[in-house]
């Protein structure tokens, strides 16, 4: 695949989440719903936030700081997002459930850095 192609796809496909997240937001009432409501909820938003973070990481490291090698660059711009949007989600979540301290923001964070740093470490091996 190109990286034109991938990035025409990856556009869409944010596009086509940003709009499921939309649809779920206006016709989904969060205090009458059950547990597939807020999960719609809670999946589109993740793969929303993941596609445009993605994005705007990829043409950040490509055009902004000049880096060479695109695989490589498309696979750290993922990984970064998704982890990204992780901690936005999960933080979302300890909100609904009156669970938002700064201790579990914390943790949340140190937790993540440290799932970056092991990925980090295997991928020089």
């Amino acid at each position: 695949m190109t990286l034109k192609t991938y990035l025409i796809i990856m556009i869409a496909m944010t596009l086509l989440c940003w709009s499921a997240w939309a649809m779920v937001l206006f016709t989904i009432d969060p205090s009458i719903t059950d547990w597939i409501g807020l999960t719609l909820f809670y999946s589109s938003l993740f793969l929303s936030i993941v596609g445009t973070a993605t994005i705007i990481g990829f043409l950040l490291r490509f055009v902004v700081l000049k880096q060479e090698l695109a695989w490589r660059i498309v696979k750290e711009a993922f990984r970064q997002s998704f982890l990204f949007a992780l901690l936005i989600v999960v933080s979302l979540i300890l909100l609904s459930h009156n669970l938002f301290t700064w201790l579990n923001l914390l943790f949340l964070v140190i937790g993540l850095t440290i799932l970056e740093f092991f990925m980090l470490s295997m991928e020089k091996k």
